[in-house]
């Protein structure tokens, strides 16, 4: 009789612990600056992810290509949105990071961004040499498209002391440019960018050609590419513009448990339509696209979930 009780409160006790949900994880994911694309779509990582990973709780936090790979790296953030060339230079301690990174992996590669150089039509600016002396706004400082925007100047002979410069978000660079105080807005996002669509929409603008740009910009980081704005894009855009591109991608720190980074990738493979409602260029995209090789090798989850679908990827 003994042993009867004793094995019904085993069986009770089993039952019991196969009822009570998996202990609450709670993990910070950084997105990007309000009026981009991070924002909603972090949103949409959010709610695959917690219905991937029993107990998962994801806390969206702002960020910005270059904040969020040091948030990661710094144990301020689990996980968050990167741009490949900024990430690249953090694994080699290339200014702005201070120190190389040694906490950052590889999630996966999600669909090309675009360095567009907006003008004012009427401004006479033709090359980012005629910027000198003008008014430019771009991205706060932290941001990819800061970085690019100092660069560029820079393969020109300029720095932020020879322009009228501002740091500020899209909404506000926008109501910069439509009131005359900046003729050219610089930002790294994707297309077409909402804070450009409103921007033409309300005054007559181009988007400079970088071509020429490419040879030098490459000089400082092997990973810029040469990438297509379509024409028609942008209102009243006739011709395809080409401009300097990167790539974006998730990085996870290292430490975060293999299986949970499994199905956090496996999640966004299984939900690619979902995100491409958010951003229509990740609508062809496929595991294999996801594991493109942009020099940051991968976290070891991810990297199962990749040989699983036959792809093999370098890890730490």
């Amino acid at each position: 009789m003994k042993n009867s009780f004793s094995i019904l409160a085993t069986v009770v006790g089993v039952s019991l612990s196969l009822a009570v949900p998996a202990a609450a994880v709670d993990l910070k994911l950084m997105t990007g600056p309000q009026g981009g694309v991070w924002v909603p779509l972090g949103g949409q990582l959010k709610d695959m992810w917690e219905k991937a990973v029993p107990g998962l709780n994801v806390q969206s936090l702002p960020g910005a290509g270059i904040a969020n790979v040091r948030g990661v790296d710094e144990g301020k953030a689990d996980v968050g949105f990167g741009n490949s060339i900024s990430t690249v230079d953090g694994l080699k301690g290339t200014a702005p990071f201070p120190k190389p990174t040694t906490n950052v992996c590889n999630v996966a590669t999600l669909y090309p961004q675009y360095y567009q150089l907006v003008v004012s039509a009427d401004s006479g600016v033709k090359s980012v040499k005629d910027l000198k002396g003008k008014g430019v706004t771009t991205q706060q400082r932290g941001n990819t498209g800061e970085l690019i925007t100092g660069q560029l100047l820079k393969v020109n002979g300029l720095s932020y002391n020879d322009v009228k410069m501002s740091f500020v978000s899209y909404t506000d660079s926008v109501t910069q440019m439509q009131d005359g105080h900046a003729v050219a807005f610089g930002l790294g996002t994707t297309i077409p960018s909402g804070a450009v669509m409103d921007l033409a929409a309300a005054r007559p603008v181009t988007i400079l050609d970088l071509s020429d740009q490419l040879a030098e910009m490459r000089k400082l980081n092997p990973g810029y590419t040469l990438v297509s704005i379509p024409k028609g894009t942008y209102p009243k855009q006739d011709n395809e513009v080409k401009v300097i591109g990167y790539a974006t991608h998730i990085v996870a720190s290292c430490k975060l448990p293999a299986d949970m980074v499994y199905a956090m990738t496996k999640a966004m493979a299984d939900n690619i339509v979902s995100m491409a409602s958010v951003n229509k260029s990740m609508s062809g995209l496929t595991p294999k696209a996801m594991a493109e090789d942009i020099g940051v090798p991968f976290h070891p989850g991810a990297a199962k979930y990749y040989k699983e679908a036959g792809i093999t990827v370098a890890t730490n």
